[in-house]
């Protein structure tokens, strides 16, 4: 299962942790253990923590991890919990943390899971198994509005309001249970001219699955624990894949990388207002792996380190 999945910006995000053999390292999104294999075999006397909250996922990364090495603890949770369940293995400060936003391939090539907007299946779209919301009961209860509103903020649809009311006429009649047959009302809601350009479908999914899955409130949160749980020298490294967590991943680092603006102008700045973090860098994947795996096209990894206390 785990050969299916590519990692993206892998040997970036790697060299970028600048990984010593006895770091604590936290890999906030395990997966199928792409980038977590690769750190394990570089800490040879320190430790992972890698959290997931895909219980498929787990067991195949953890059979993968085993391979390796035995020095991994995987936590079986939304990284939204990052700070509180580190604390309750004792863990206040670590190396280095690693989050890799994508939905990985098997997710999405896994037909019954529903993220895919190219296969039949039952709408679902969550990530973790056990919780109530899904894809069917968005797109089925909730309003005119919401759905415009999601459509809008979340994919950047700027057919969300034909989108949204075709969905809800639609449901009128009957309950809208697949994936392809939101796919069809979408592909009716939107001019030829759009649905040749790209897949019409794309933006409404990824909408719902940030909804579904509280994808952009739980990041913000999760990196600014992130950012506090560090080491001095410790890096954070953020891969996202659309503008919308990009976007927050930058506020973020900015906000705590840069001096306030009240004091910039002053020729000495005191020691206490300089900021704790040091931003490295933005890095975007090389022409080789564009090449390789086209999913890695709307990549970016940004890179924070902690400077001070």
């Amino acid at each position: 299962m785990f050969s299916l999945h590519k990692s993206v910006l892998l040997e970036e995000a790697i060299a970028y942790l600048q990984l010593k053999e006895d770091a604590i390292i936290v890999d906030c999104t395990l997966g199928y253990g792409g980038h977590s294999s690769e750190i394990l075999k570089r800490i040879p006397k320190g430790h992972l923590y890698a959290f997931d909250q895909d219980e498929e996922a787990i067991q195949s990364a953890r059979k993968r991890l085993e391979e390796i090495a035995p020095n991994f603890t995987i936590i079986k949770s939304n990284f939204v919990h990052l700070k509180e369940q580190l604390e309750a293995l004792g863990v206040t400060k670590v190396d280095g943390i690693l989050f890799d936003l994508g939905v990985s391939s098997p997710q999405l090539d896994e037909e019954e899971r529903g993220f895919s907007f190219h296969k039949d299946a039952r709408l679902d779209m969550r990530m973790d198994q056990s919780q109530e919301k899904d894809a069917k009961l968005v797109v089925n209860t909730y309003s005119y509005e919401e759905l415009v509103s999601i459509f809008r903020t979340y994919g950047e649809e700027k057919f969300a309001p034909r989108i949204a009311r075709k969905i809800v006429e639609a449901r009128e009649e009957k309950e809208i249970d697949s994936t392809l047959e939101l796919v069809e009302l979408i592909k009716q809601s939107v001019p030829e001219k759009y649905r040749r350009e790209h897949h019409p479908a794309r933006k409404v999914f990824q909408a719902i699955r940030i909804e579904v899955n509280d994808e952009l409130h739980v990041f913000e949160k999760a990196l600014e624990d992130a950012l506090e749980l560090l080491t001095i020298n410790g890096r954070v490294c953020v891969i996202t894949f659309h503008s919308l967590e990009d976007s927050i991943c930058k506020k973020i680092m900015r906000k705590h990388s840069e001096l306030p603006t009240e004091v910039k102008h002053l020729p000495i700045i005191p020691e206490e207002l300089e900021p704790k973090y040091h931003y490295i860098k933005t890095i975007q994947p090389s022409k080789e792996e564009l090449e390789e795996n086209r999913r890695a096209r709307s990549a970016k990894l940004r890179v924070i380190e902690r400077v001070k206390e």
